[in-house]
């Protein structure tokens, strides 16, 4: 029988225990509850997977604390592009839009392309012309900016740091410095049929140059789900999460190689990631609801919970 459990990361990076307050960490462990509880009750009431991961990272992409959505980081060039993937592990139907910036929740665009075109991925203007057509709500630029990730790109400016995935100037009040974070959210999920699905959406890297894509909206690199094996959501080094096609690793491993689920998941984020310089983690579920969340970073955001039981979130190792 399987257990029909939601899981979500929000970022992984370097820890930063001493610019946080125990409110601050209060907020980001009531913000993780909060979406949780919300993906658990969907599965409650005999949702789909395909819902709950859309529920939860759309909350996700809603709370500033994390970078996607509201929230998000800028690019070098001051603008703001969103990345967002999503895919059903019954029909392995999948969608993703990247590089958008008035699309105000891009999972729900990925939702949209899955459902309701013949193609997989959307980019750009063609991305929001899509998204719009569906109606989904349109918002300017703005929308997205908050002064802390503009006080980031001016850190990562001044210091001539290139895209920042880590970097030494910590913003006070994140338990993840927030200069050092991998900013992508996620969620995956087993409902009570045994179906799976995974969604990631990303504001990407803070001082990319415009026009840079990750992980995070690539089928089988940021994210990816097959009923046969497992649901899978990444977030790090998004340029060697690519080159190592990580999230459909972790399935080909189970699928190929035998493992179970944990044993995948370890390989890929220890042996195969770390081999190829990245940093970052990845969490996943199997038809039983068995979860893994490897990260080989200092921390990750996460939180997990089955149908009936506690809800547990985590920041630190």
């Amino acid at each position: 029988m399987s257990k029909p459990v939601i899981v979500i990361h929000g970022g992984a990076g370097a820890i930063t225990r001493h610019a946080m307050s125990a409110e601050q960490e209060r907020r980001y462990h009531l913000a993780l509850a909060g979406v949780v509880e919300s993906g658990q009750a969907i599965l409650a009431a005999g949702g789909s997977a395909l819902d709950a991961v859309t529920e939860a990272v759309r909350q996700l992409e809603e709370c500033p604390l994390f970078n996607a959505g509201k929230g998000a980081v800028f690019t070098h060039q001051g603008s703001h592009e969103l990345d967002a993937s999503i895919m059903d592990g019954h029909t392995r139907d999948a969608g993703a839009v990247c590089g958008v910036a008035h699309i105000r929740n891009p999972i729900l665009a990925a939702r949209a392309v899955l459902e309701h075109s013949p193609h997989v991925m959307f980019t750009g203007a063609g991305a929001e012309a899509f998204a719009a057509s569906r109606g989904l709500e349109r918002v300017e630029p703005d929308f997205f900016s908050t002064e802390e990730r503009h006080a980031q790109l001016r850190r990562a400016q001044a210091a001539d740091a290139g895209a920042i995935l880590d970097h030494d100037a910590p913003a006070a009040g994140d338990p993840l410095d927030a200069d050092r974070k991998l900013g992508t959210v996620g969620a995956v999920a087993c409902d009570s049929a045994g179906h799976l699905a995974a969604a990631t959406s990303t504001g990407g890297m803070t001082n990319k140059q415009a026009g840079r894509v990750g992980d995070s909206p690539i089928i089988g690199a940021g994210c990816y789900a097959d009923d046969a094996t497992a649901a899978v959501s990444c977030t790090g080094s998004g340029e060697v999460f690519i080159r190592a096609v990580a999230a459909y690793d972790v399935g080909a491993l189970m699928a190929y190689g035998g493992l179970p689920l944990a044993d995948a998941a370890q390989r890929v984020i220890f042996e195969k990631i770390t081999a190829l310089g990245g940093s970052g983690g990845l969490i996943a579920v199997d038809t039983e609801g068995n979860v893994a969340l490897p990260f080989n970073s200092e921390g990750m955001y996460r939180g997990i919970g089955y149908v009936g039981g506690p809800v547990e979130t985590r920041i630190y190792r």
